[in-house]
């Protein structure tokens, strides 16, 4: 008997419905995405280049922590395998010189002091290396394999600490003598906070001192090629009257050597050293000037291992530097430049000249890492959250896919690239996140969020983290809001003139930037002016209170993390060797004081409904900023409303916390704003 064409056809239709199917249709993202995401980082890769090393991080909602485990992926981007399981958080993964082992940090059980571990490349599980009795801070190989130099404070000296099953002792006394003497996650700074150098021995597993001393800390440790010495960050207590600079030094790589200091510089963002493979040059990072130090401009220079004059590389560049890197051949050197909403590698030779961009205009790079002539980088755009690619001829190929199942059902909102004229005719940049199913022929509520810094920029990458802004940007929009990111002046990327404009004038152009970026919004049809909101986090909550203290026009505001007295936060916050250099102390400039506070002392400018919010245990921003503002806005009788997260830093890092703040961030604007009108 003879079967119908059609007949089987119609077998065929209902045995293999997913050839034909429609794909499920995708959605705007949700605060509980969160839970969900990946954040990757600390790319390494191993000494012949077949392997990068990393981490992820994902959430236990569970025990409400974030969680970091170590992955590799190889270079071919086809095996991507998970190295390490369990409660514990590991980090700094670092391979070996022959690249059979990887060492990382991780506190085992979760109570204990984190020590570095050792994981077998062909197989088997971790093993504790060191016993150390003081936290690890950073720690490298040395080039065979036969020590690691260690940064960590050194080993506490309290009786109290030593003796076995006796109840806690009540806290001793903070004793402070420093003129820098706060710093949050650090916070009080005492002669136990600052960090030293020690050689380890992996087979004896001898712990010898390095440096040492009661003036200053020592940091970024890196091995000459030869494994003879170690350059290092000296950073000497900062007094008054005193050039704060940071000292790059060498020492010879045994116990009881003179470290000798090869050049001096101002402390950058991050500092970051280079040996050059021949052993005679140190690459390292200049910061500007301590007055312009909050105004991120790095520069790349080189000096002599010898010690003698440092050379600016790339002086044209009016850019910022950050991980500087040396060719295998020595002749040049890799750095990363934020430059106008994007970040990417380029490449310099040490003789100085012009400088080439490795990569397109497609990602921003976050981090790199090279070994036997290939590079990995961890980069995101827009629509795709950071993940590892390879970067070959100047294009990316993607190597990992930690985050593409949780894309692949997110309709997420388009970012429009804006420029605009400032009031006094300066030209801004910034960028407009569209609600998901955007029409152009409505008006959409608006919010401008705010970077902080002043020294970041917003960018063209979604950080899947929990605490970015990027990601904030299209949580807003998948509510039904336009989001306005505003690179205003101050910002970085757009070159030192730009960055340093708002020196000692806070709360003035930056204001007219972002008043500026709301009309360019309103005049485009996109936002309606009837429904505007303002927020944002730290240098973005400061800037919150300044543009409500100027202008009416926001029906709803939020300020995270900011201060509307900055007279109060004089010894308050950890900002004195700014304060002091570029605004000056309050007995000598008062009248500059009182006008960069004008929020506070002209509260009764302000007619905004406004959300204040902060970390109980913030010692970068304090909650008091919050605090008085709260307070005078409540005696002003304006809506307001104070929340306040215990334990927290300037970053939160408790996950419900982070989705309880986001849903206070809906809560309050939607109120205000009716974004589903």
């Amino acid at each position: 008997m003879r079967t119908s064409p059609f007949a089987v056809l119609a077998l065929s239709l209902s045995l293999a419905p997913s050839l034909f199917a429609q794909a499920p249709a995708k959605r705007p993202i949700s605060i509980d995405d969160m839970y969900r995401m990946q954040q990757l980082g600390d790319p390494q890769s191993s000494p012949d280049g077949q392997w990068i090393a990393y981490t992820v991080t994902a959430i236990d909602r569970e025990a409400d922590k974030r969680r970091s485990s170590l992955w590799m992926v190889n270079w071919e981007g086809t095996q991507s395998l998970r190295l390490t399981y369990g409660p514990a958080s590991d980090s700094s993964p670092r391979w070996s010189p022959d690249g059979k082992f990887l060492a990382f940090l991780s506190a085992r059980p979760a109570d204990a002091k984190t020590q570095i571990w050792l994981l077998d490349r062909r197989g088997g599980e971790a093993r504790q290396l060191t016993d150390v009795k003081d936290e690890i801070a950073d720690f490298h190989w040395s080039p065979d394999g036969k020590k690691f130099v260690l940064e960590m404070r050194a080993a506490s000296d309290d009786p109290a600490a030593k003796a076995p099953n006796t109840p806690p002792a009540a806290p001793q006394p903070i004793v402070i003598d420093r003129y820098h003497f706060k710093r949050d996650i650090a916070g009080y700074l005492t002669a136990s906070s600052r960090t030293h150098l020690f050689l380890f021995d992996v087979e004896t597993k001898k712990l010898d001192p390095l440096t040492a001393g009661n003036t200053s800390s020592d940091s970024d440790p890196r091995w000459s090629p030869d494994g003879t010495r170690i350059a290092f960050v000296s950073a000497p207590d900062s007094e008054p009257n005193q050039p704060a600079t940071n000292d790059i030094s060498i020492v010879d790589a045994r116990p009881g050597a003179a470290p000798r200091k090869i050049a001096s510089a101002f402390p950058p963002n991050s500092q970051h050293l280079a040996w050059s493979p021949d052993g005679k040059l140190i690459a390292f990072l200049q910061g500007l000037e301590l007055k312009y130090a909050a105004y991120n401009q790095d520069r790349l220079a080189v000096v002599s291992a010898e010690g003698g004059a440092p050379r600016v590389l790339a002086e044209k560049l009016d850019r910022g530097a950050s991980s500087p890197e040396f060719t295998p051949d020595g002749l040049s050197l890799t750095f990363l430049v934020a430059d106008d909403r994007l970040e990417y590698p380029v490449r310099i030779a040490v003789s100085g000249g012009s400088v080439e961009r490795l990569s397109g205009p497609e990602m921003v790079v976050y981090q790199q890492s090279s070994a036997a002539g290939r590079t990995a980088v961890l980069a995101s755009s827009d629509a795709q959250p950071p993940e590892l690619f390879a970067l070959e001829s100047k294009k990316f190929r993607k190597l990992t896919s930690h985050n593409d199942a949780l894309l692949s059902e997110l309709q997420l909102g388009a970012v429009r690239d804006i420029s605009f004229k400032s009031k006094d005719g300066a030209e801004v940049h910034g960028m407009m996140i569209l609600p998901p199913s955007y029409d152009p022929s409505r008006k959409y509520p608006a919010l401008l969020w705010i970077h902080g810094g002043p020294n970041g920029q917003d960018d063209h990458g979604l950080p899947f983290n929990t605490y970015a802004l990027q990601l904030e940007r299209q949580l807003f929009a998948a509510r039904g809001y336009a989001v306005l990111a505003i690179n205003y002046r101050g910002s970085s990327g757009r070159g030192a003139a730009y960055t340093r404009g708002i020196f000692a004038d806070w709360g003035h152009l930056e204001v007219d930037d972002l008043l500026a970026g709301v009309d360019f919004a309103v005049a485009s049809g996109v936002a309606d002016p009837q429904r505007l909101g303002i927020g944002g986090w730290s240098y973005g909550g400061m800037l919150t209170d300044y543009t409500i203290a100027s202008d009416s026009r926001f029906k709803v505001a939020i300020s995270g993390a900011g201060i509307g007295n900055e007279l109060s936060m004089y010894g308050s916050d950890q900002y004195i060797l700014q304060y002091n250099n570029e605004i000056g102390p309050p007995w000598k400039t008062l009248d500059t004081w009182i006008k960069i506070s004008y929020p506070f002392f002209h509260a009764d400018r302000i007619h905004t409904p406004t959300l204040f919010m902060g970390g109980q245990s913030d010692f970068n921003v304090p909650i008091g900023g919050g605090e008085q503002m709260y307070q005078a806005l409540r005696t002003l009788g304006v809506p307001t409303q104070l929340v306040i997260y215990p334990g927290q830093f300037h970053l939160f890092t408790r996950p419900s916390y982070i989705h309880d703040r986001m849903q206070r961030y809906f809560a309050w604007f939607d109120s205000y704003l009716n974004p589903q009108k």
